[in-house]
């Protein structure tokens, strides 16, 4: 687990940067000093980016990145941990609104990790609840909670994304592993040589979203992840009901016109 030096500080600065442009908005942890470690600050400023994200019907896609530091995101802010347990007599947890960070998954709109540096704990976390990842070779990744005594119930879902065994790995022995054997297993997208060129393709990804209709795009990742709460039956009839307003809009009926007409769509969003 990476150990923050006595002299590294909270800085006054903005944790969490926001920013939107051509339908996509970037949500950036600007930590470098800290590993991109999850203060108090940063988790409430995550949870108010979602909430701006789902706000904002100009924002179609959304990219979670970090700033450089060789760390996409440290996990929890264990010095600040410590701080307030010591202070107030309480977990930091309790200071956060969405300590598991829930709200992502109720983002109607793609979320792309752009994840430019090594990540575990609560980084695994973030990166968990992401839609698409693209990740950086060489980096490692790890849930590593059980070496300092905190829990991880946000990793359950990782049953529908990774084989048993290694999960179990995973969360037994907190040990970290090269983020190519979670590429092997389906878990990241596409691994890329550089951190610019992970950025890169993150925004070719986030394009492509953009470029598609956008009831279409929204009632996919409805459907994706009603299956997996739902199961196999369940989620094929819950898939259908999430379609109806897709099949009935004036975009079905773009899509079809511009294809025979031999010209890019102009979506309407209905």
């Amino acid at each position: 687990m990476l150990e923050f030096k006595e002299e590294d500080t909270v800085t006054d600065k903005e944790q969490v940067c926001y920013a939107v442009e051509d339908g996509i908005a970037t949500v950036t942890i600007d930590r470098p000093e800290r590993k991109n470690a999850l203060s108090v600050e940063a988790m409430n400023g995550l949870t108010d980016a979602w909430s701006r994200v789902e706000a904002d019907p100009s924002v179609r896609v959304v990219i979670l990145t970090s700033a450089d530091c060789g760390v996409f995101c440290a996990g929890l802010d264990l010095k600040q941990a410590a701080e307030i347990r010591s202070r107030d007599g309480v977990d930091i947890l309790t200071l956060m609104r969405d300590p598991m960070q829930n709200a992502m998954r109720k983002v109607s709109k793609p979320i792309i990790a752009a994840m430019t540096g090594s990540l575990m704990a609560g980084g695994m976390m973030l990166a968990l609840k992401c839609d698409l990842r693209v990740a950086l070779r060489g980096t490692r990744a790890g849930i590593t909670e059980v070496k300092m005594g905190r829990g991880t119930p946000w990793a359950v879902p990782l049953l529908w994304m990774l084989p048993q065994p290694m999960l179990m790995e995973m969360v037994l022995t907190g040990e970290t592993m090269p983020i190519e054997r979670l590429a092997e297993h389906g878990f990241v997208n596409s691994l890329e040589e550089t951190p610019q060129a992970v950025r890169e393709r993150a925004q070719e990804l986030a394009r492509k979203v953009v470029e598609g209709a956008p009831l279409s795009v929204k009632a996919a990742k409805a459907s994706v992840l009603a299956a997996m709460d739902l199961g196999y039956a369940q989620g094929l009839v819950e898939a259908e009901r999430l379609h109806v307003e897709t099949y009935a809009s004036l975009d079905a009926v773009e899509g079809p016109k511009a294809f025979a007409e031999r010209r890019k769509p102009v979506w309407q969003g209905r």
